[in-house]
């Protein structure tokens, strides 16, 4: 497309980054299943291999169907470019493996979803990272915690498991005056809802598995790159900033500029790291993008309702969705998500953890299940399953306490979610 900036969301959402196939003329973009490319000659080789040029060399690294995807998601985010890999995890660690060394540390939100916890308080310890869990809420705390080796700020624009709603202005502020770039987990309120670039986010990440791809069939992950940030400034982020041996001494920042981060991404990440994007998974996902505006409406529209009526039920202690008046995060909602907050929250039953254990148990629409943004309605008690392995310190930080389950509000009739979810209360509260 030319001249992308100009179209409107539902139509980047369809076309950027495609073009009907030049071989076929197939309209859709293709699987492009093969694993590696023929070279037009000796030439053209090393001149890929020593990133003077721009192609296609093994689908580790690249892929053209993968490639699509990459540049619908970077327009739709205001991007300048974008790495997919192979799940929302493997984003979390591309993002920050350019960034990190060990002795640094990242400083993180308290409310992350229970697998990111547990990736940075122990996992990234294996490479001697650290994480600094604060509530960003308290920006001053945010402030204390940011020190010589912090290499990078971490939230969800729209937490998971409660649908709190981030100030990522306020959290940009504070980066750009450390010098260090801020990382928006988007998974939750996707492009459509929120543009955390737009908000000043140096970096935004994705699980593709949930809304973009909205449909349960594939796992997916992408990390986004505003461009916009100065890897040269100081000498903390040396991957990007200084020569870099494994190709002769090239400096990705100097060579490539605002395209530097994603270079790496791919021409180090991606080799070294291996964590691809199958093609078909690309194509999935691709597909769902399509209609993410439109599913993305409903979403919204079903989870206000219900939430409604689950707050006005006396079964139930309280609710956490941000769209509703009585949530202390409803204004910044307001200001920074116009278009709606989501389809994630949770609500705390009463009759704590054996009432909601009953309850995931007697829904019949509802699915009981670890994921979330599917075009089906989910639920799941987080701190049986996803928050398991937190303390239970941990789990209230989080909004996963024991007397709390997490809906994932699908594109149904709203009607028949709430009969469904009065059905199983009734059993479980009974």
């Amino acid at each position: 497309m030319t001249d992308a900036p100009s179209y409107g969301f539902d139509t980047l959402q369809i076309h950027a980054g495609a073009k009907p196939d030049p071989a076929t003329g197939a309209r859709q973009t293709p699987i492009y299943q093969t694993t590696a490319y023929v070279f037009r000659d000796a030439e053209h080789a090393a001149a890929l291999f020593n990133l003077q040029e721009v192609g296609f060399i093994y689908s580790r690294l690249t892929n053209p169907t993968v490639a699509v995807l990459q540049e619908r998601l970077a327009t739709l985010e205001g991007g300048v470019g974008a790495v997919c890999c192979s799940s929302g995890h493997a984003a979390q660690i591309m993002a920050l493996f350019p960034l990190m060394g060990p002795g640094c540390n990242v400083v993180a939100s308290t409310r992350l979803y229970g697998g990111t916890v547990t990736q940075f308080s122990q996992t990234i310890k294996r490479f001697g990272w650290s994480a600094k869990f604060v509530d960003t809420d308290d920006l001053d705390a945010v402030k204390a915690a940011i020190d010589e080796n912090t290499r990078a700020v971490f939230c969800e624009s729209i937490a998971n498991p409660g649908g709190y709603v981030t100030d990522i202005r306020a959290l940009a502020d504070i980066t750009d005056g450390a010098g260090i770039p801020l990382i928006v987990d988007n998974t939750s309120a996707t492009p459509y809802l929120c543009n955390p670039i737009a908000q000043g986010a140096t970096l935004v990440v994705h699980s593709t598995t949930k809304y973009l791809t909205g449909n349960g069939t594939v796992t997916g992950g992408c990390v986004i790159d505003s461009g916009k940030f100065d890897w040269s400034a100081n000498d903390k982020f040396s991957s990007l900033s200084a020569p870099e041996p494994a190709y002769h001494g090239l400096k990705f920042h100097e060579t490539f500029g605002p395209l530097a981060y994603t270079f790496h991404g791919i021409a180090i990440g991606l080799r070294d790291l291996g964590m691809t994007m199958n093609p078909q998974a690309a194509h999935y996902t691709l597909m769902g993008v399509e209609t993410l505006s439109l599913r993305m409406q409903r979403h919204c529209e079903n989870a206000r309702k219900v939430a409604d009526w689950l707050e006005n039920d006396d079964r139930i202690d309280y609710v956490t969705y941000a769209g509703l008046p009585s949530s202390p995060y409803y204004e910044r909602a307001q200001a920074c998500y116009p278009k709606g907050t989501g389809g994630l929250f949770t609500f705390a039953v009463k009759g704590g953890y054996e009432a909601c254990v009953k309850l995931v148990d007697s829904l019949e629409i509802f699915s009981h299940v670890a994921n979330l943004g599917d075009t089906r309605s989910l639920i799941i008690h987080s701190a049986s399953t996803t928050h398991r392995q937190l303390t239970p310190e941990q789990q209230e930080a989080a909004g996963a306490g024991p007397n709390v389950v997490r809906v994932s509000i699908g594109i149904e009739d709203a009607d028949d979610l709430i009969r469904d979810l009065d059905q199983a209360l009734a059993k479980a509260c009974g």
